[in-house]
């Protein structure tokens, strides 16, 4: 039955739950929206995290192990990275070479 406003309490629920429904997929896509950011921020800490961190390749088939940057694409690392002491420590290896793509020693004699 109509009200004085000669719309029903059930077209007004209905009206009300479109209107939630509507106001839960803009939040939802908010959530996503967020998620993907603070994703995306993540992998930037990632990033600059081992463009400052150092990584040693294994010695393999006869080569010498290497030391890479930490972002160096060359070699996917597992394990973790080697800080700048312990990648000043590497180099001076006779066994070790620097990665002739990524230049790990540039700045590491310095300082």
């Amino acid at each position: 039955m109509p009200g004085p406003d000669g719309i029903s309490d059930l077209d007004k629920n209905r009206i009300l739950a479109e209107w939630l429904e509507w106001q839960l997929r803009q939040v939802r896509n908010r959530i996503r929206e967020l998620e993907v950011k603070e994703q995306q921020e993540r992998r930037a800490r990632e990033r600059a995290r081992a463009e400052q961190s150092w990584k040693i390749q294994p010695q393999r088939a006869g080569r010498p192990a290497m030391l890479h940057r930490g972002g160096c694409t060359l070699f996917k690392s597992e394990l973790g990275f080697l800080n700048r002491e312990e990648a000043m420590i590497a180099l001076a290896e006779p066994d070790i070479e620097p990665c002739e793509v990524c230049s790990p020693q540039t700045g590491l004699e310095q300082a």
